[in-house]
C-alpha cells in the first residue's frame, strides 16, 4: 500500500493541496457529512429534550443501517444513467444531485413531525434522509477516486485527507449550528430544520460548477460485458445484470484471493466498532453529566473540527510518505487509547477543561485514522466498478456504526449508567482489528 518510488518532500506533499479538484472533493465531503446532523446530533438532541429513553435514542439509530447495505444497489451507480440530469451532468454528479434534492425535501418535512408523539413519521422521513444520504456517499466516493487520473495514485491519501476534513466540516459546523439555534428562545426545531435544508439547497447549486470525471469505466464494463455474453449465450440482459451484480464482487475476490479478501473485510468491519459505539451515545452523555446544548456545540463541534482539520491534512501527508498499514496500526492504538478520556470525564462532571482536552485529543485520533482508513478502501477499488467495490468496503466500515452501535444505548442502560465502565469497552473493542492488522499486514505492502 505504499509507493516503491523515493518518498516526496514535504513542501511537495503540502502542494497537492493546491489542486483545484481538492476543493471539489471537499464540498461533496461536506456534503456526505451534513446528513448525520439532521438524523445524528441535531436529531439525539431534539429526541432526549422530547423524553425518550437512552434505549430509544439508540435504536432510532437504526436508520442508519442502509450504510451498511448501500453496497447491495451500489452497482446500479455504476451502471445506470438517470434521464435528462445524466445529460446535463454526467454518471456521478447526476445522482449525488438527485439525492441532494430529496434530502432537502424531507430535512424540511422532518422538522414539523413531533418525536414524541408521532415517532413514525419522524422515523420514516428520517429513514428517507439515510436512504438518499447512502446513495449519494456512492456516487461521492466513486467521483473522489474517478477525479484522480491513475497515473496520479499518489494523490489518494491527500484526496482522503480533504474528503474527511468535509465530512468533518459538513458534520460539525451546521451541527453547531443547529444546536445553537435550538438554545435560542422561542426557536422550534421546525425553524431549525429549515434552516439545514436552505444550506442543502446552496450545496446542490455548487456541485453543478465541477467538472464530471473521465475514465475508460464504460468501456471495461462493455469488455466484460461481451466475455459474460458468450459465456451465456448471448442472453444481453442476463449479461448486464451479470457485469453488474456479480463481477464487481468476483473481481475484488479474484484480484486478493479468497483468504486475504476475507481478512482485509473482516478488518474493514472491525477497525471502528469501538469509535462507533462512543459516537452513538457521546451527545446523550454530554447532556446527562450537565453540560448544556451550547458547551456541547462549542467544545464538541467547533473546538473538535478545527483539530479534525488540521490533523485530518496532515494525516495525508504521513501516508504518503509512510505507508497506509503503518498509519492503520498507529491510528488504531491512539484511537482506542483516547477513549479512556471519556471515562476520565464520567468521573469528574462537566469539566470544560477535560471536556475539551478529550474532544481535541479523541479528533485528532479520529481525524487519522479516519484518513488513513479511506486511503487503505481507495487503493483497493478496481476503476471498472469504484462505486461497488467502494460502496460494499465503506458499507463493511459503517455497519459497526449503524447496526451493532444501536445496542449502545441497551449497553449503558445494562451497566446502570455506568459512563465509565461504558468507554472503557469501547477502548477494548479496537484489539480484534488491530491484530488482525498485524497478522496482514505484510501481505498488504
Amino acid at each position: 500500500m505504499k509507493s516503491n518510488t523515493s518518498p516526496p518532500t514535504i513542501a511537495q506533499l503540502l502542494s497537492s493541496f493546491k489542486d483545484k479538484r481538492m476543493l471539489w472533493i471537499f464540498i461533496l465531503g461536506f456534503s456526505s457529512g451534513f446528513p448525520w446532523v439532521l438524523i445524528g446530533s441535531a436529531m439525539s438532541a431534539w429526541l432526549q429534550e422530547a423524553g425518550l429513553t437512552r434505549s430509544a435514542i439508540g435504536f432510532f439509530g437504526s436508520v442508519f443501517i442502509v450504510y451498511a447495505l448501500n453496497f447491495l444497489w451500489a452497482p446500479l451507480l455504476d451502471r445506470v444513467k438517470l434521464p435528462l440530469l445524466n445529460n446535463l451532468l454526467g454518471q456521478r454528479r447526476s445522482w449525488i444531485v438527485l439525492m441532494q434534492w430529496v434530502i432537502m425535501v424531507a430535512a424540511v418535512a422532518i422538522g414539523f413531525t413531533d418525536p414524541a408523539g408521532s415517532m413514525l413519521w419522524t422515523s420514516l422521513l428520517a429513514l428517507l434522509i439515510a436512504l438518499s444520504s447512502a446513495t449519494q456517499d456512492i456516487a461521492i466516493d466513486a467521483y473522489r477516486i474517478e477525479i484522480i487520473a491513475t497515473d496520479e495514485e499518489d494523490m489518494i491519501p491527500f484526496a482522503a485527507a480533504i474528503t474527511t476534513s468535509g465530512w468533518w466540516s459538513g458534520f460539525s459546523i451546521p451541527g453547531a449550528i443547529a444546536l445553537y439555534l435550538s438554545d435560542v428562545p422561542g426557536m422550534e426545531w421546525s425553524s431549525v430544520y429549515l434552516v439545514m435544508g436552505v444550506v442543502v439547497a446552496l450545496l446542490s447549486i455548487t456541485v453543478w460548477r465541477m467538472r464530471e470525471p473521465e475514465n475508460m469505466r464504460e468501456e471495461m464494463q462493455q469488455r466484460s460485458e461481451e466475455v459474460y455474453e458468450e459465456e451465456l449465450e448471448h442472453h444481453h440482459w442476463l449479461a448486464w445484470w451479470g457485469v453488474t451484480v456479480v463481477e464487481p464482487f468476483l473481481e475484488f475476490f479474484r484480484r486478493n484471493g479468497w483468504q486475504l479478501a476475507i481478512a482485509i473485510l473482516s478488518f474493514i468491519f472491525l477497525f471502528k466498532l469501538g469509535e462507533a459505539f462512543l459516537g452513538r451515545m457521546s451527545i446523550v452523555f454530554y447532556k446527562e453529566i450537565g453540560f448544556s446544548n451550547s458547551d456541547i456545540a462549542t467544545y464538541s463541534k467547533l473546538v473538535g473540527w478545527w483539530v479534525t482539520i488540521i490533523f485530518s491534512l496532515l494525516a495525508g501527508v504521513f501516508n504518503a510518505r509512510f505507508g497506509i498499514v503503518r498509519g492503520l496500526m498507529i491510528g488504531g492504538v491512539a484511537m482506542a487509547s483516547t477513549n479512556l478520556l471519556f471515562s476520565w470525564l464520567a468521573v469528574v462532571g462537566p469539566d470544560t477543561t477535560i471536556f475539551a482536552l478529550a474532544v481535541v485529543l479523541d479528533n485528532f485520533t479520529s481525524a487519522f485514522a479516519t484518513v488513513t482508513f479511506v486511503t487503505f478502501i481507495s487503493y483497493l477499488t478496481s476503476r471498472a466498478y469504484t462505486a461497488t467495490q467502494y460502496a460494499l468496503m465503506a458499507s463493511l466500515g459503517n455497519l459497526g456504526r449503524t447496526t451493532v452501535a444501536s445496542f449502545s444505548g441497551v449497553l449503558v442502560d445494562g451497566l446502570n449508567g455506568d459512563w465509565f465502565t461504558f468507554f472503557l469497552l469501547t477502548a477494548l473493542m479496537a484489539i480484534p482489528a488491530l491484530l488482525l492488522l498485524w497478522r496482514i499486514g505484510h501481505r498488504l505492502r
